[in-house]
């Protein structure tokens, strides 16, 4: 279905038993809100209702241009809006990859309206910030960062069939799941507003002040995903006020939502039911 929010259109996949209990999946790049359809499956069967949309820069409907429509509050502000326009007053939030940077954001800056946060690959923010400044791991592990934010990079990851974007999920993807992606991200004006949520220098600018979570809070990590070292895995604890579950997945890389569907989805009913 499309919803609108603050004059975009975001297209977004709602479906579940409709007496469920909401669960708002937010999606990370260079993905769609199809990186949770494995685990939308599982959370149906545990009678919950999934609001799953492509987000900002995703929508064929909400792509506006330039790095500052890409900001870390609009982000933030989109996912809020798709909520009331659903008539949905809080719901238990998913995150994945930049998904959860702005479940965080939302967790710490507009907790009314999140239920239970889990969030997926990305640490708490001032974690990862802190990481970036003391531990050369981090640092190293962040270094494609500059490269995301160069003008150049939309045009290098499109040659050679899209080579390096394609580059990006190793085989840790089904190819039908990628092409799916790249599909999306090969056509014109995608790839650069997609980029933008990294040019906004929102993934750096927001973190420091974050603030702490009091939620009930479930972390999903795995000890192949290169996105942030043990130190900024470890000092997220440090940022949540409320009950906290810090969740390793052994010979798991960064893709989660498909390499791990059922193990998340387990996660989010655990802490649903124990919180609904």
């Amino acid at each position: 279905m499309r919803v609108s929010v603050g004059g975009l259109v975001f297209d977004v996949e709602v479906s579940g038993p409709e007496d469920g209990d909401p669960v708002l999946l937010l999606h990370g790049f260079p993905q769609s809100r199809h990186a949770w359809d494995q685990v939308v499956r599982a959370l149906h069967s545990a009678g919950l209702r999934t609001i799953a949309p492509d987000q900002r820069g995703y929508s064929d409907g909400a792509r506006p241009t330039g790095p500052d429509a890409y900001a870390l509050p609009l982000l933030a502000a989109d996912a809020m809006g798709i909520l009331d326009a659903l008539g949905v007053g809080s719901a238990h939030v998913v995150g994945h990859d930049w998904g959860a940077v702005v479940a965080w954001y939302l967790a710490a800056r507009h907790s009314a309206r999140v239920r239970t946060l889990t969030a997926v690959s990305f640490p708490h923010p001032e974690a990862y910030w802190y990481a970036l400044r003391n531990d050369p791991e981090q640092r190293e592990r962040s270094q494609y960062l500059a490269y995301f934010v160069s003008p150049e990079s939309t045009a290098g990851m499109l040659v050679d069939d899209a080579a390096q974007l394609r580059s990006l999920f190793g085989n840790q993807v089904a190819p039908e799941q990628v092409k799916r992606y790249l599909d999306l991200h090969t056509r014109p004006g995608v790839l650069d507003a997609t980029l933008n949520w990294y040019r906004s220098g929102s993934l750096l600018a927001e973190h420091e002040g974050l603030g702490p979570v009091g939620v009930p809070t479930v972390y999903i990590w795995s000890d192949e995903d290169r996105a942030a070292s043990r130190v900024a895995v470890d000092r997220t604890a440090e940022h949540v006020t409320g009950p906290y579950r810090s969740v390793s997945l052994e010979g798991i890389g960064h893709w989660q939502p498909e390499q791990a569907p059922d193990r998340i989805a387990a996660e989010v009913v655990r802490l649903v039911r124990r919180n609904g």
